[in-house]
């Protein structure tokens, strides 16, 4: 179980990919979360999920630390697997529920309602990358996995 977990290899495009979504997920969930960066905060954001999207209170809980705190592990490279995995899953809930309908593009000249999916492409695939791949060099699951 940990051999699947933490397995990774010494390569450093894993680090690069990791630092990217860090950089491009993490100020997604400080709005949820911190209420950084223009967002609702956790109050805000849960009464959305429970309110607007009927979510069930444990989901929208589990979306916004997953993507808190998932850019976090991914960062340092901890449970990078589970946590790439776990954002996917997030992202890929938000294209299909929240985004899907408008459209394909980000919404880059405010011609449409809403932002559409193509983020949240980017983003699964590079997560994905991580979870095929692990952690790569520099991180805590590389120097973890001689010990289990």
């Amino acid at each position: 179980m940990f051999d699947i977990l933490f397995s990774t290899s010494g390569d450093i495009i894993p680090l690069i990919l990791r630092i990217t979504a860090f950089v491009v997920i993490f100020p997604h969930g400080a709005q949820k979360l911190l209420g950084w960066f223009g967002g609702y905060g956790f109050k805000g954001t849960y009464g959305f999920f429970t309110g607007q999207m009927k979510f069930p209170g444990i989901l929208a809980v589990l979306i916004i630390l997953g993507e808190s705190f998932g850019p976090v592990l991914l960062l340092v490279g901890f449970l990078t697997k589970f946590a790439a995995a776990s954002i996917a899953i997030i992202m890929i809930g938000a294209a299909v529920l929240a985004h899907r309908h408008n459209g394909f593009f980000i919404n880059w000249n405010g011609n449409q309602k809403g932002e559409g999916y193509e983020f949240h492409i980017l983003a699964t695939g590079l997560l994905i990358a991580l979870v095929v791949g692990g952690a790569g060099v520099y991180s805590i699951d590389f120097n973890l996995i001689g010990k289990f």
